[in-house]
């Protein structure tokens, strides 16, 4: 009981969020008035002392060596964080955005000019729905302002646009590493990115659709309709892969998403696992651990609830691994 709080707390340490409540309000627990994380963090030898506080009914406040983020986004990308858990198969058969949330997720903890465009696109989409719903409503266009937004829309969206397309080509190489260790076989994979933009520009196809999305109210066009589809065996692996293939599918794109982070940044991440091993085969499970003790990867918190099994699994590598039992 409480092993998956633990790797929670830590992921909101790191990335100012639950992993699993998409509201921070959701993690205060019933009968309390506020909620508080404290981490020491070692950066780079440098010790670091993370805060949150987050009081009921109000907004967090987070402070790094007692000095408050004026913006949350400030922090992404100082501690960067992968984890893996039994809930994770919304990234095969959810909806786009759980792709899109992904592959976001992984090039912000890189790129602070990605996740700057990615505020700044979403906040110029949420004014031009705005504007359309109410040119709806009203009739009245107004054109210089629509103009403004479709401009910082394209420039913004482009850039995301290109920086997940050259992402995704880097991460889907370091899948096809990682998938045959995985899965223990050759199973043909790959990745095909979806989006308006392999076509058109941004900004020829917002022109283009705004009598349609004026009737709709919503922007139709951009990164934010962007989805990934999975191949496996020529097939898509949402409609056609086994539960199996998509365990070790998932497990091996987690790996690819921690090494791309590995890559660009001069320390490793923490490596966060919940709860999966009774959930793949006992072969697979031990291939993952022996490969996870290898010095590919830094510190790693796992929760299991089969002690004999990580114990004996890890009996070589002791020097790698502190395993905690919570009584």
């Amino acid at each position: 009981m409480g092993k998956t709080n633990i790797l929670d707390a830590i992921h909101y340490i790191c990335l100012t969020k639950s992993y699993f409540n998409a509201t921070d309000q959701q993690n205060i627990r019933f009968g309390t008035d506020f909620m508080r994380l404290d981490a020491t963090v070692a950066i780079r030898s440098e010790s670091n002392n993370i805060i949150c506080k987050l009081p009921a009914g109000k907004k967090k406040d987070f402070s790094v060596n007692d000095i408050a983020y004026r913006k949350m986004s400030d922090h992404i990308g100082l501690m960067p964080i992968v984890m893996i858990a039994p809930d994770d198969n919304q990234l095969i058969i959810g909806n786009s955005e759980e792709r899109r949330k992904f592959i976001d997720n992984t090039i912000s903890q890189v790129d602070r000019e990605y996740l700057e465009h990615l505020i700044l696109y979403n906040k110029y989409l949420d004014q031009r729905n705005a504007l359309l719903k109410n040119i709806n409503i009203t009739g009245h266009k107004d054109e210089v302002l629509l103009e403004n937004y479709d401009t910082n829309l394209a420039k913004f969206g482009t850039a995301i646009y290109q920086k997940r397309k050259a992402a995704l080509a880097e991460l889907e190489i370091i899948f096809a590493h990682y998938h045959p260790i995985v899965c223990l076989d050759r199973e043909e994979t790959s990745f095909e990115y979806e989006s308006q933009l392999h076509q058109d520009p941004l900004l020829d196809l917002l022109r283009k659709n705004i009598a349609r999305e004026i009737a709709m109210e919503r922007t139709l066009s951009g990164p934010h309709r962007d989805d990934i589809s999975f191949i496996i065996n020529k097939n898509k692996l949402k409609r056609f892969g086994s539960q199996g293939q998509q365990k070790s599918f998932l497990i091996a794109l987690k790996l690819a998403q921690y090494h791309l982070i590995k890559r660009y940044k001069s320390f490793l991440p923490f490596l966060l696992i919940d709860d999966i091993f009774d959930k793949i085969d006992k072969e697979r499970s031990g291939k993952l651990v022996q490969l996870l003790s290898g010095d590919d990867f830094g510190q790693l918190f796992i929760t299991d609830t089969d002690e004999k099994y990580i114990r004996d699994e890890l009996a070589d590598r002791p020097d790698l691994f502190e395993i905690f039992k919570l009584s």
